[in-house]
């Protein structure tokens, strides 16, 4: 029985295939990575916009109860959270021995990777982008970022 063997030709692969092998790896990382970026950025967009309706929800809650009589507030605050602190320690509810609280925690900002947040108070002016510190009328993202659609963090 005689062996099969290669002829010295024979033996691996060509220049020009290894050169259009690494062509074509070239050409799928080139698609796959901007895809992979705008993936990243989607994500953290949509967690921006979960942590401010969040965070809205709460600020509008404590806002409700306070319009309600349940939460005792100081005057001139309008009836919103003194800070986005209180929403997560918690506020005692008239008639009630335990505290309201209305977060689990002030949630990190996906933009920044930092847990502060841009304030506005109810007397301070629409554009403002300093916080009076009367109270928490809104919160917003510290990232000078644009979104994929074009319109900046800020004013989500």
């Amino acid at each position: 029985m005689t062996s099969i063997r290669p002829r010295r030709g024979e033996r691996g692969f060509t220049l020009a295939e290894l050169v259009m092998v690494a062509a074509l790896i070239t050409i799928l990382a080139g698609i796959v990575i901007p895809v992979a970026k705008y993936a990243v950025k989607r994500r953290k967009e949509a967690e921006l916009r979960l942590d401010l309706r969040m965070m809205r929800n709460a600020i509008d809650e404590y806002k409700r109860l306070a319009d309600q009589g349940m939460i005792q507030v100081k005057l001139g605050t309008e009836g919103y959270p003194p800070t986005l602190e209180t929403l997560v320690e918690g506020v005692k509810i008239v008639g009630k021995t335990t505290k309201h609280k209305f977060l689990r925690r002030i949630p990190r900002d996906p933009m920044t990777g930092e847990k502060k947040w841009g304030l506005r108070s109810y007397q301070d002016e629409p554009d403002s982008t300093t916080w009076g510190g009367q109270d928490v009328y809104d919160v917003y993202t510290l990232s000078d970022g644009t979104a994929i659609d074009g319109t900046k963090y800020k004013d989500w």
